[in-house]
């Protein structure tokens, strides 16, 4: 095979940030690395793309092999490339975003490398520059949900709206008011009551509500704008 003269090979990895729901908080899944060096110690689900895959089909094989999720939405955020974001060899990584409904998923979670869901808020210190991937990724995900209903991938089927509420909150970090939430997000037309309430997390019982995919399609600019002033959270 031909090569390029006067080159030296520089490794191609993957690494995939995967955001989950629980229903109140925001989470993010974590594993502990399982070679040299950091070994043991908590990272993203990473590996390094083969010879005959691409960037895409690399990261749907190591989240599969790494923690047993599959069928789940990875978009690509960015690609790292400082020279010396990996100690042991010139290594490039493109790194890929997921969204999911951790109840939805939970079952399929392996063990064999120890995956666990961390809040945000406490997450553990990442090796190499892990941890500034996951704050772009904290960035993109605010600034798709201000102007983007993106974020109803992590809800379940039916989700009340003090669920909803909950996941914007941990997403931003700040307290919406009550009433205003429930009223803008009632005033999109982009949920459907049900019939069924949930009496586990509420005294009073708060109705179920399902997101109409056909208004959605139609019209997903209904939630424009729905965050206000978002240039304070994303910038």
């Amino acid at each position: 095979m031909n090569r390029y003269p006067l080159q030296r090979h520089v490794l191609l990895a993957v690494d995939c940030i995967i955001f989950g729901f629980d229903g109140h908080d925001i989470r993010l899944l974590l594993i502990k690395r399982g070679f040299r060096p950091e070994k043991s110690k908590w990272s993203l689900m990473g590996g390094f793309v083969q010879q005959r895959e691409s960037p895409e089909d690399a990261a749907v094989r190591v989240l599969k092999q790494l923690t047993g999720l599959g069928g789940v939405y990875l978009e690509q955020l960015h690609t790292f490339g400082n020279p010396g974001r990996d100690p042991v060899e010139r290594t490039v990584s493109v790194a890929y975003t997921a969204l999911i409904d951790i109840h939805r998923y939970e079952k399929q979670i392996s063990d064999d490398y120890h995956a666990e869901w961390f809040l945000l808020s406490k997450k553990p210190k990442l090796i190499f520059d892990h941890d500034n991937m996951v704050e772009l990724a904290k960035k993109q995900l605010r600034y798709k949900a201000a102007f983007h209903p993106v974020l109803f991938e992590l809800l379940p089927e039916k989700f009340t709206v003090p669920q909803l509420q909950s996941l914007y909150e941990s997403i931003y970090d700040t307290a919406f008011d009550n009433r205003n939430f429930s009223r803008k997000v009632l005033s999109t037309g982009l949920l459907i009551k049900q019939k069924q309430k949930d009496k586990v997390n509420s005294k009073k019982g708060a109705f179920y509500y399902k997101l109409d995919e056909k208004k959605y399609k139609a019209d997903f600019k209904a939630f424009l704008n729905f965050v206000p002033n978002p240039d304070r959270f994303v910038l």
